[in-house]
Order: structure tokens, then sequence, then C-alpha cells
């Protein structure tokens, strides 16, 4: 029986589809004429400043932070390895997770975009595009979510488990922006490329699985 070859599945458009986002939002940024989307996004989030507020954005910023993230991170793949007994999930966890921070060092090295400088509420050092916060938010729920969706039978489980992913990707891309550490198109960008990513390593993932059985 011939070996499956490589195909252009709905995860590799999704892949692909998000790496020309995350290139359009580069251009934009290039060209300086993203700075009115930016500034109107920052002062409607930072409109609702309070301490309240205030607190939360630093709470999921630190649960955003790449310290944290590495602890969750142990956390899921022993559970992986240990109660799932899933090594090939286990590679497919690391190959997200570790890579998407590495990919966010390079990128900021390419950019060198400096960090907008309107209302910081905390100090940041480094290059603001793509924010890594957002980065490793999307690939660390994305990958999870993708992981965990097969061993919950229940439709109303699997909504609970999007809903819970999508708020965490939302409010640690957002709590950059009301924080003052990120312009919109940081996170926006972010998001791109970790949906690229991630789409790349799941492509990549069921390939080798159809390979497998056949």
């Amino acid at each position: 029986m011939d070996k499956p070859g490589l195909k252009f599945t709905p995860v590799f458009i999704y892949s692909l589809s998000a790496v020309a986002c995350f290139v359009w939002m580069a251009v934009w940024i290039s060209t300086k004429q993203i700075t009115r989307f930016d500034n109107a996004i920052i002062a409607l989030v930072q409109g609702y400043e309070s301490p309240a507020l205030t607190f939360i954005m630093k709470f999921f910023t630190f649960i955003g932070s790449t310290p944290c993230v590495a602890v969750l991170a142990i956390l899921v793949m022993v559970f992986l390895y240990k109660v799932l007994h899933h090594r090939m999930e286990l590679i497919v966890f690391l190959v997200v997770v570790v890579g998407t921070p590495l990919l966010n060092v390079l990128l900021k090295s390419l950019f060198r975009r400096q960090r907008p400088t309107i209302h910081r509420l905390i100090e940041q050092a480094g290059y603001s595009f793509p924010s890594g916060h957002s980065m490793e938010a999307f690939a660390f729920y994305g990958v999870l979510t993708f992981l965990l969706w097969r061993h919950i039978p229940t439709r109303p489980g699997r909504t609970l488990l999007l809903i819970f992913s999508a708020l965490m990707i939302l409010a640690i891309g957002v709590s950059r922006i009301y924080l003052g550490v990120h312009y919109p198109s940081d996170v926006l960008g972010g998001y791109f490329v970790s949906a690229f990513w991630l789409g790349l390593t799941i492509w990549i993932f069921q390939w080798y699985q159809e390979r497998r059985q056949k």
C-alpha cells in the first residue's frame, strides 16, 4: 500500500491563512498606517482603568508569563504521560510550547519594534512585536484544547473547553494592552503567528498518524 503524502487539509489551509494574516499585519506596521488603529484600541481598553481591573490584568499577565507557562506545561506533560499514556501527544505539546518562545525571540529580533510609551502601568524590557505573552497563550491553550478534545465525550464539555481557552487567550492578550506594554497589533500579530505554528504542528502530526495507520 502506498504511503500517504502530505495533503492540503483544512488544518493546512488554516495554518497558511494565519501566516498570511501575520505577514499582512507586519507590512501594515512597517507602513506606520496602523498607528491610528493601535491608539484607538489602547484608548478604549485603558479607558476602563481602575485599581481592581489593574489587579486582574496583572494577574492574567502573570498567568501568561514564561515562568508560569513553564510550570503549567510541566503539569500538562505529567498528565499526558502518566494519566493518558500518550507519548505522541506529549511530543506535539512540546513542539508547540517550546517552539513558540523561540519563534518569538527570532521575530522580535527581526522586527525590532519599540514598545508603546503612551501610558504604562508596568515596566517591560525587550522589543514589542509580536507579543510573547499572546503567542504563548494562544499556543498553550490552543494545543491543550486540541489534545483534550478527544477525551471529552460530551458537547457541553467540549464547549466549556473552547470557551475557557478562548477567554484565557483573550484575557492575556488584552492585559498586555491594558498595562501599556504592547500595541494591539502586537497582540494580533502574536495570535496569528502562533496560529500558524500550532496549525503546522497539528498538520504534520495528523499526517504522521495517518501514515502509521496505513
